[in-house]
């Protein structure tokens, strides 16, 4: 294995030299400059390595790689409070944590400081409430493709160890997940819809749980990414298309003033486009599989993980208006080999 890590940094180290590309637009009505800086956390699906982008703003931007042992990876999060990093490795089928990082350089060799057990078998997206983290697992289930269902791994992060608490099977796919206080928030895979679990948690022994409610989102295909930004009540959800269309079909949807407009869909209903959300989508996006999403509401800019197009990407949109959306052109745009999940800390 450090063989093997030492070839992957050596290939790092060859291919100095992450190439950015930006586009602006004239009349944006929005500054595409941040008003703070930001660090963008991005694994893929690729080699398991994890890229850290930090903006001063979409034109200023330094970034850095870190090797890990994963050749593959999905849900990433970051703890401000220890300079620590954390992933879904879709290699190990785990969670995965690192220590320390901040003032490594890019081609760094990383020591695997956190490890779990090997519980899941397709681990998708993270979303952590205290000292639990949750990863959702896009696995069939019972092993037939006609009943949809998925599992949560549920697992308490307590003295630098982590430990399988228990398992919530849903009745449906799973990809995308999100806190909004104690409830949580799952997209439900292959459709248009946007399950909650109210007071999820106190699910604390192994069950098969229904969601509190699920809605349809009108406009959206397939959905994926999702987050939620409390400052500004603000829901994301991203639309992969045609999971066979990577270049031009993905979309994401801005829901703001999230919470009213949820309660105000009846369980099984929809929540209609028009007076609701701001759907950004169209050839100029490079939006083909955008499969997760992160966003800085302080500076109005969307984070997508777009899985397809040109192979993968790390996108950013700051230069649109929230009002209309529309066809637009991403102000950030990095190649990042089979993106697959993001994390924002600001």
């Amino acid at each position: 294995m450090f063989k093997k890590n030492l070839t992957k940094a050596a290939c790092l180290l060859m291919t100095v030299g992450l190439g950015f590309t930006s586009c602006s637009d004239d009349d944006n009505s929005n500054n595409n400059d941040t008003d703070t800086s930001v660090s963008l956390y991005a694994s893929n699906n690729s080699d398991g390595n994890i890229s850290i982008y930090d903006f001063e703003s979409d034109q200023n931007v330094s970034s850095k790689t870190l090797v890990t042992t994963s050749v593959a990876a999905d849900g990433i999060y970051y703890d401000s409070s220890t300079s620590s990093v954390f992933q879904a490795s879709r290699s190990g089928n785990n969670l995965e944590g690192f220590a320390n990082i901040d003032l490594l350089t890019s081609g760094s060799v990383l020591t695997t400081d956190f490890i779990g057990t090997s519980d899941m078998d397709s681990p998708r997206e993270v979303a952590v409430s205290g000292n639990f983290f949750v990863v959702a697992d896009n696995a069939d289930v019972d092993g037939d493709v006609n009943t949809p269902d998925g599992r949560l791994f549920i697992y308490n992060f307590t003295g630098g160890s982590f430990t399988l608490r228990n398992v919530i099977t849903t009745n449906f796919k799973l990809w995308g997940i999100t806190f909004v206080n104690s409830n949580l928030y799952a997209v439900v895979d292959a459709t248009n819809e946007l399950a909650v679990f109210t007071n999820f948690l106190s699910n604390n022994v192994d069950a098969t749980v229904a969601a509190s409610k699920r809605i349809a989102i009108e406009g959206i295909v397939r959905t994926h990414g999702i987050t939620y930004d409390a400052a500004s009540d603000t829901m994301i959800m991203t639309d992969i298309g045609a999971a066979s269309n990577t270049q031009d079909d993905g979309a994401f949807h801005i829901i703001e003033g999230f919470t009213s407009k949820f309660n105000a869909v009846a369980d099984g209903g929809t929540m209609v486009v028009a007076g609701n959300q701001v759907r950004v989508a169209g050839s100029s996006t490079l939006l083909g599989n955008p499969v997760d999403v992160a966003y800085d509401s302080q500076n109005r800019v969307v984070y997508i993980a777009e899985a397809g197009n040109g192979g993968g990407r790390i996108l950013s949109f700051s230069n649109f208006d929230f009002s209309t959306g529309g066809n637009i052109a991403p102000t950030f745009n990095s190649s990042l080999a089979s993106a697959s999940s993001v994390y924002l800390d600001k």
